[in-house]
């Protein structure tokens, strides 16, 4: 069985509270954000930008293992990978493997890596008490998921992009009935020029492949396709 939504929720709690006390403030995006943000779909991992350049990736990963002994590392499954992948044991056992089915995956990344931006402090939300990305970039960034997946030379990834789907437009309609927009907004003011024309490029394809109905929405929300 996998993880519920309550216990990755607290897996995120955990999470937050360790860089929060070591004064790293952080922001959640992914799955995790899109369910705050109003998406059903239940998140499956926790997804966390540490709105800092102090640490690098791999040192983040570490604090939280040596912070909390449920945090654990393993070896990537591709043997070329200098990275470790983090993950929180829900299920109480001697050995640390990874078990998708028990525990919960944990992604940890800092500004600029996959285009993350660098979120002002000001402008981070707090959603049933977790610190999230902005709803604009929040959504954004699920559209660059999808290019990703789409453009991928692995069929896992490739099947990701029909869920991604689902969420991009429930949060498209949630944005669009929170009143968001790209320009005009109190958003646009720190949300970098190469994002939004990213994601312009990115809305060519998707309205064509994936939701062709969503071309008004699209604009309204003040981008251009």
């Amino acid at each position: 069985m996998a993880p519920t939504t309550e216990q990755i929720l607290e897996v995120a709690q955990k999470a937050v509270k360790i860089f929060s006390k070591l004064g790293l403030e952080c922001c959640l995006i992914g799955s995790v954000a899109s369910y705050l943000y109003g998406v059903t779909r239940p998140p499956n991992d926790v997804d966390l930008v540490i709105l800092s350049t102090l640490y690098d990736q791999e040192t983040l990963k570490r604090i939280l293992v040596r912070e909390d002994p449920h945090f654990y590392l393993v070896s990537s499954k591709n043997p070329r990978a200098t990275y470790k992948v983090l993950w929180y044991s829900l299920a109480t056992r001697s050995y640390r493997y990874p078990l998708p089915t028990i525990d919960c995956k944990v992604d940890i990344l800092i500004p600029g890596v996959l285009d993350v931006p660098d979120v002002p402090l000001p402008r981070v939300l707090t959603l049933s008490g977790l610190p999230v990305m902005p709803l604009v970039p929040q959504l954004l960034l699920k559209l660059q998921g999808w290019s990703d997946h789409r453009l991928s030379h692995r069929s896992d990834m490739q099947a990701k992009q029909y869920v991604d789907i689902r969420d991009i437009d429930a949060l498209l309609e949630i944005a669009l009935e929170k009143g968001a927009r790209v320009k005009g907004g109190e958003e646009d003011d720190w949300i970098p020029e190469s994002m939004i024309t990213l994601a312009n490029t990115r809305l060519r394809f998707y309205t064509r492949y994936a939701s062709r109905y969503s071309v008004g929405k699209w604009r309204t929300l003040g981008l251009s396709v």
